[in-house]
């Protein structure tokens, strides 16, 4: 079969369903979250309670754990990812729902309790979402689709965070619908999801279940592990995003209390600026991995993301200094979004077919599992009662975090080109 035109590849209707999919993925997550908290604050609830409440979102921390159940069975509709798919939606529309029914002051257990209803059904569905992904998109399209689903994502979460605060107590002119109603307009927004799934097309290639839930949980480690390299893989995945993470750790106290800007110009550049720049950054880094192809995307987008890093170590030189701010800001986020295209990219090649599910929940818990350290590292680096490293001296540190994941992707340079060949299963 003749490979596919490059313009052919943008005319993929798998694509658009990738982009409503990475909405529907994104819109919970605030919902359980952020939003959640405000609701709980503005209704007057105690610190302690909120805090306790922040634990409804532990099911995206072990979504890894059920992932095999949903390689395993197949609902009788629909296939394998998308039945499962169009059940967590509905699941996720009703839990909205049921949360729009209730007063915090009033039923705040019964209120949490549907919110980790809706925090493993969201968890479930990206499971699934992210399996589908895989196993739809042709290697040449991966880079687009993971730009897609990240920028559908960014937009859910806008949805569900900045404009659900707006719509919930009315600003700008836009008359408030109350917390209840919000969280009604959010559980109709699933639809989109939902949509997105009966528009969707079965993947070219169906592999066949495990045979049993122990296959599902054993079979794909076995897999994976037989692999050559697998272990330096592993290591690529935790270290590729590590530097690019390790500086942002802190970006905020840094502008804040290292560079001397106010909070409301850190909110507006690096929120408002940053999230831009992210999007424009996967959107360029999906389009330019069709041209490059997946390993010099990996090699091109690293080195960028450590070069970044010096941009802030140049903003802690110069200290107060806003045209640096936003140059280090926008070309971070730019090169960050751009990786995280490639490495979302990566992810999906990795996966073998059968076990989509499985294995992409475990590289993606993999390879938050570095990011989720990096905090207290940062912290301890630089505050004076402990290591206490010059803010020049830690985004220099940083840089040079970048560069043993660039080493690992060096090293596995073969395997990771063999990724790029036409529909199969990894071997």
């Amino acid at each position: 079969m003749a490979a596919p035109t490059y313009s052919a590849v943008f005319r993929d209707r798998n694509l658009a369903v990738v982009l409503l999919l990475g909405f529907s993925s994104g819109l919970p997550l605030a919902l359980t979250s952020g939003t959640l908290q405000a609701w709980l604050t503005v209704e007057g609830l105690s610190l302690a309670t909120i805090g306790v409440v922040t634990l409804v979102g532990l099911p995206y921390t072990w979504k890894f754990l059920w992932a095999p159940f949903m390689d395993r069975f197949v609902p009788p509709f629909l296939g394998r990812r998308r039945g499962w798919m169009l059940v967590t939606q509905l699941s996720l529309a009703a839990g909205l729902a049921g949360m729009a029914t209730l007063s915090p002051r009033e039923d705040v257990a019964i209120l949490a309790a549907l919110a980790v209803f809706v925090a493993f059904a969201s968890a479930s569905q990206d499971i699934v979402v992210d399996a589908y992904r895989t196993d739809l998109v042709k290697p040449e399209a991966r880079g687009l689709a993971a730009a897609l689903n990240v920028l559908g994502y960014r937009v859910a979460m806008l949805t569900s965070g900045a404009l659900a605060l707006v719509l919930a107590v009315g600003s700008a002119g836009i008359g408030a619908i109350g917390w209840n109603g919000v969280y009604f307009t959010m559980a109709g927004l699933m639809a989109v999801g939902a949509v997105a799934t009966l528009w969707g097309r079965e993947p070219e290639t169906v592999a066949p279940p495990p045979r049993t839930l122990e296959e599902a949980v054993l079979a794909p480690l076995k897999e994976f592990f037989s692999r050559k390299g697998a272990w330096v893989v592993l290591a690529l995945i935790v270290l590729y995003k590590l530097g690019d993470a390790f500086a942002l750790s802190l970006s905020t106290a840094f502008l804040i209390r290292g560079a001397g800007f106010s909070a409301d110009e850190v909110g507006y550049v690096n929120k408002g600026l940053g999230l831009v720049a992210t999007i424009l950054g996967v959107l360029a880094g999906g389009t330019l991995m069709v041209r490059l192809g997946l390993f010099r995307s990996l090699l091109v987008f690293g080195i960028l993301q450590a070069v970044s890093n010096l941009a802030w170590m140049a903003l802690a030189a110069a200290g107060k200094h806003f045209p640096l701010m936003v140059l280090a800001i926008g070309f971070d986020n730019v090169c960050g979004g751009m990786g995280t295209a490639a490495f979302v990219a990566l992810m999906m090649a990795l996966c073998d077919r059968r076990f989509t599910a499985t294995q992409y929940a475990l590289l993606s818990a993999l390879a938050s599992f570095g990011r989720v350290y990096v905090g207290p590292a940062a912290g301890w680096a630089t505050d004076p009662k402990h290591l206490g490293l010059a803010w020049t001296t830690f985004f220099f540190v940083t840089f040079l975090t970048a560069l043993p994941g660039l080493a690992m992707l060096w090293w596995q340079r073969e395997t990771v080109r063999a990724l790029d060949r036409p529909a199969g299963s990894p071997a």
